[in-house]
């Protein structure tokens, strides 16, 4: 399932990128490809609004996929993994036995 979600995702980060690159910000991108400024009645501002549509669209997709795709997170084996990551804590905490060395007593001295 979380599969499914990671390429719905993708395929939205790819549509969004390709509709924000038409767009352009300053009246050039697409929409005035298709005519000269506002002397067309219909087809620049509905080229516009297409777009603007399909970004809002493809944003919100985005997001709720992104929110949706935390519930599709397999979970499963969190228990194990960290009861195997403690256990490996606690054997590497234990200090290695270092071999007895002869003390010295302070009448000992040479």
């Amino acid at each position: 399932m979380y599969t499914i979600f990671a390429i719905l995702i993708i395929i939205c980060c790819v549509l969004l990128v390709l509709v924000v690159l038409v767009q352009n910000p300053k009246g050039g991108g697409l929409s005035s490809t298709f005519g000269g400024g506002g002397s067309q009645m219909m087809g620049v501002k509905k080229t516009t609004d297409f777009l603007e549509k399909a970004t809002w669209t493809l944003a919100i997709s985005l997001i709720s996929l992104s929110l949706l795709s935390n519930f599709a997170i397999p979970r499963e084996n969190i228990e194990d993994s960290e009861s195997i990551m403690q256990e490996q804590i606690d054997q590497s905490l234990v200090p290695q036995q270092v071999p007895n060395l002869p003390e010295l007593n302070p009448t000992d001295k040479q």
